[in-house]
């Protein structure tokens, strides 16, 4: 490591910078690399773009169900912005390198927008509960101010619990190569690189991403639970059929966002490789946030009419 890169506390060589390993490996693919990532990252700050757009200019579209979704396409485009645009350029240099201050910076951007997904997550689920299960107390249960606050819970909490985690980890001393074997700054590649024994931290680490993923995730299948029982009590098919066309986009982004999550998250330390991280990553990274505005485009009756109108208009 050169010495901008280091400095030395007594006999100890401590990081100032980190160099991503990154897709070193491909390097004759990298061209080809960056022109497909940089197509799926603007088709994604496209699509959801355009969500947001048909919304806002959509009145039938202020719905509670409708304003979670503007929530969450704009998350989406934040959260693929803090890795991609990086990950693009190291693509195309030799030198991959990142400051101890950007790395704790992009963490701090990423796991907050990805812990706030979790919980407005949970809130869509919660709206297509009470949407199914009280629909006659609908309007009442999911008011204006009941949506803002569910949203601004799933933002808070993502801001306070990670502005923790990510000062805690940042407290750690990193030396040695400083080589993150990884795209981004994620949590388990920046903790491997300390040089302190970081088995309690791990632990707690673990802990918090239990508590604070899988909670979410239990309100999620409860709602699913009592929607699926709510939904079997119809007797018509058709009505069965529109009750679950309502959730379904809703089920899809889960899966998605907490299978990548649960497997990245919830392994122990030693069931990581550098190769297993990096694909689940490109996932929920890149592929899962294209895949949103699709799903909820092509399963969404009410986005889909919005949009013809709008293209109507246009054209007339």
């Amino acid at each position: 490591m050169s010495d901008s890169e280091s400095r030395m506390i007594g006999n100890q060589s401590f990081c100032t910078k980190f160099t991503f390993v990154a897709f070193s490996a491909l390097a004759e693919l990298q061209p080809m690399l960056f022109v497909v990532f940089l197509a799926i990252y603007l088709f994604t700050l496209g699509g959801n773009l355009i969500i947001i757009f048909l919304i806002w200019v959509s009145p039938s579209l202020h719905t509670p169900m409708y304003f979670f979704l503007v929530n969450l396409s704009f998350l989406e485009m934040c959260y693929t912005t803090s890795v991609v645009p990086q990950m693009l350029v190291h693509l195309l240099v030799e030198n991959k390198t990142i400051s101890v201050g950007g790395c704790a910076a992009q963490m701090f951007l990423f796991t907050i927008l990805g812990l706030t997904e979790c919980w407005l997550l949970a809130a869509m689920a919660y709206d297509r509960f009470v949407a199914i299960c009280h629909p006659l107390h609908y309007t009442l249960l999911m008011g204006p101010r009941v949506c803002l606050k569910l949203a601004t819970a799933s933002w808070t909490t993502g801001v306070m619990v990670e502005s923790a985690q990510t000062t805690w980890i940042f407290t750690l001393p990193f030396c040695g190569t400083g080589k993150i074997q990884h795209f981004f700054c994620d949590i388990m590649p920046v903790v491997k690189l300390a040089c302190v024994d970081t088995s309690q931290n791990e632990v707690v680490l673990f802990a918090i991403s239990v508590l604070f993923i899988m909670s979410p995730c239990l309100l999620i299948l409860c709602s699913y639970v009592c929607i699926l029982v709510a939904i079997l009590r119809i007797r018509s098919a058709a009505g069965r059929h529109k009750a679950f066309s309502t959730c379904s986009s809703h089920i899809l982004v889960v899966s998605l966002f907490y299978g990548t999550a649960l497997f990245t998250y919830l392994q122990p330390k030693a069931a990581h490789t550098p190769e297993t991280d990096k694909a689940t990553a490109l996932m929920y990274t890149v592929v899962t946030p294209a895949l949103n505005p699709l799903i909820y485009t092509l399963r969404n009756k009410d986005v889909k009419e919005a949009f013809q109108r709008k293209l109507l208009r246009q054209m007339a």
